[in-house]
């Protein structure tokens, strides 16, 4: 059975790994990725994953506590390396192989990030998992994945939810929001859909990499992408 995606770059957010959660990580939402994953890499898939950390701090928010913008953020890169341990550590457990690689050199516990050597790790199999965005202050995780899946070579950029999907608004809040199946770049900007912040979506529409915005939750939803099936909204130049 041929695969329309062979390289996926998947992006998860912090908050999706919060579960039923308020804070912190919800262990049955790991172990649902890791199936997932597993069934993806058993289709003959390479994975990619950057992993946000909003579930532990969000570094946009460091004003609020009185924290200078840049070391907020640098304290938000370091949420992403909580989130990507415990991500390599449920999916070791499923037998999947992996590397956790940092934009923050932390030796110890990571590799540090050499596109190089990262496009080994996916053509021998192994599930590789950015963290530490971009290693810069001032840019979103959103942007380390989509500034990743081009280094990467992807074949698309998932953006995993909790929602089916792009709208018109929060579906959770407005039950008369729009569902868009397919949406391009432009109409993305021009409308001010927050599903992911402009530069990552300018980055994208500049390298022609298409992004596909779906419900984590579903399961079967990422074996369904890489076969083809319409899942969520595909976000590419032309609709």
């Amino acid at each position: 059975m041929g695969l329309r995606y062979r390289r996926l770059l998947l992006k998860i957010s912090g908050e999706a790994l919060l579960g039923d959660k308020t804070s912190g990580i919800d262990p049955k939402v790991l172990s649902f990725i890791a199936e997932e994953v597993k069934e993806a890499l058993s289709m003959g898939a390479e994975i990619a994953m950057v992993v946000g950390g909003g579930n532990f701090f969000r570094g946009i928010n460091s004003s609020q506590l009185g924290l200078d913008r840049i070391w907020g953020d640098y304290m938000g890169m370091l949420a992403t390396l909580l989130n990507g341990i415990a991500l390599q550590n449920f999916l070791e457990k499923n037998g999947i192989p992996t590397r956790l690689i940092s934009a923050l050199e932390i030796r110890a516990i990571a590799e540090p990030f050499i596109p190089k050597r990262a496009l080994r790790h996916l053509e021998k199999g192994r599930v590789v998992i950015f963290a530490s965005g971009t290693g810069n202050p001032f840019f979103s995780t959103d942007t380390a994945a989509a500034l990743r899946a081009v280094e990467m070579k992807a074949d698309v950029l998932l953006k995993a939810t909790k929602v089916d999907g792009i709208f018109t608004a929060d579906p959770e809040k407005h039950r008369e929001a729009k569902f868009f199946r397919r949406i391009s770049y432009f109409q993305v900007l021009e409308k001010g859909l927050r599903i992911m912040d402009p530069t990552a979506v300018t980055l994208c529409m500049e390298n022609d990499m298409p992004i596909i915005v779906f419900n984590i939750r579903g399961k079967g939803n990422l074996r369904k992408i890489i076969l083809g099936e319409e899942v969520g909204t595909l976000v590419k130049k032309e609709v």
